[in-house]
């Protein structure tokens, strides 16, 4: 039994004897090998000595594979920061739309073009739906996650919404009706389907959309794939406004930079089954435990790698990429904001010596690695 089992430690241990046996993407083999060497003699490392007590320390590089748990940390301190210069005095609106389970099929074989009409089908519903019941221009930031609890595929997209927007015109501020109301789900959750099916049947005529025969075969197969998915129901639900600019960055904390399952999450591994802990919405969000075998633990896993360079970060309406920055702030001067939220500084804490708690680390020396380490993906 692993002291203190992690997803690195399971890699290294089996994750050999997976790839022999199972079919994988390039891109999943090299989370594997990145998440394995992670923060090991594998990468190397920098030894670092305490300018106080002359402590002497070795910090093991990390893989920045964007699939590891033991990553991103920075990265995600960087991106918050720059987001607390562009947090309005609006009430933001937290609304997430799903898939029927139906479609995975799509997002197991073509991920890429999945995910991004998947993006697409949300940010347009949301600008869509703005303009025709509220006569605004909307923004959006949405986030995808692929995963459920128990590390299924379970495709979906958060968004964080400001409560209000642009006249067409761009000559006001227009806020919501109430407070605690964005957008009716209904009206969004059947735009939402309209645009996706929409948008697969468009990919698969112009030969963008790609998937093995045995999955579907002709255009035939995907009308009727698409007509089974339209006769569930599409969930979109919007959850109350957070409380503040201070709540919108704890929640963007949370959800932006996180990966299908945290270090934390892991109970036990005893070589053959781990135990992970999760939460069980349909019964009152109880925390439970699920042991898998560990191939099909890593099966799972796997399905929330990512395709190389696929953004899942993205922006709509006034937030959109290009005009983000001055959308603000003709936004501010609408509202009459003055106060811009100041930047923090990165915390330090990662240069303090452990021995005293008071040095602070510098480098003294390089550690080669062991071996030539992975090439780590894309950053988000």
């Amino acid at each position: 039994m692993t002291a203190e089992p992690d997803l690195g430690a399971i890699v290294r241990a089996r994750s050999e004897t997976f790839l022999r046996n199972r079919p994988t993407t390039a891109a999943q083999r090299k989370a594997l090998r990145a998440i394995g060497a992670c923060r090991t003699p594998a990468l190397g490392g920098q030894r670092q000595q305490c300018d106080r007590c002359g402590h002497e320390h070795i910090q093991w590089h990390s893989c920045r594979n964007r699939a590891c748990p033991r990553c991103g940390a920075a990265a995600r301190a960087r991106w918050l920061e720059a987001r607390r210069t562009e947090l309005l005095p609006v009430p933001y609106f937290h609304v997430v739309f799903t898939v029927p389970e139906v479609l995975n099929v799509i997002a197991l074989y073509a991920p890429r073009v999945f995910y991004d009409l998947l993006f697409r089908a949300a940010g347009g519903a949301l600008v869509d739906v703005a303009h025709s019941r509220l006569q605004i221009q909307p923004g959006s930031l949405c986030v995808l996650h692929t995963w459920g609890q128990t590390l299924t595929l379970h495709p979906h997209i958060h968004c964080v919404v400001p409560g209000g927007g642009f006249s067409l015109q761009r000559r006001q501020w227009r806020a919501s009706a109430k407070s605690t109301f964005l957008l009716p789900v209904k009206v969004l959750s059947r735009r939402f389907r309209t645009l996706l099916t929409g948008f697969l049947r468009q990919a698969w005529r112009d030969g963008t959309l790609q998937l093995p025969a045995r999955v579907i075969a002709d255009a035939v197969a995907l009308d009727l794939l698409l007509a089974q998915a339209a006769a569930t129901d599409w969930v979109v639900y919007c959850k109350p406004p957070f409380g503040g600019p201070e709540q919108v960055l704890g929640y963007l904390a949370n959800y932006t930079h996180r990966i299908a399952i945290s270090n934390s999450r892991i109970v036990s591994f005893d070589g053959q089954r781990v135990c992970f802990r999760y939460r069980d919405y349909a019964h009152g969000n109880a925390e439970k435990l699920l042991t898998l075998d560990v191939d099909e633990f890593l099966r799972r896993f796997l399905f929330h790698v990512l395709p190389p360079r696929l953004v899942r970060i993205r922006y709509y309406g006034f937030l959109a990429n290009r005009t983000r920055a001055h959308s603000i702030d003709l936004a501010r001067q609408l509202i009459g904001q003055r106060f811009l939220y100041p930047v923090p500084l990165l915390s330090n804490d990662d240069h303090r010596c452990p021995q005293c708690g008071a040095g602070t680390l510098r480098l003294v020396g390089l550690v080669p690695a062991e071996r030539p380490p992975p090439l780590h993906e894309d950053s988000l």
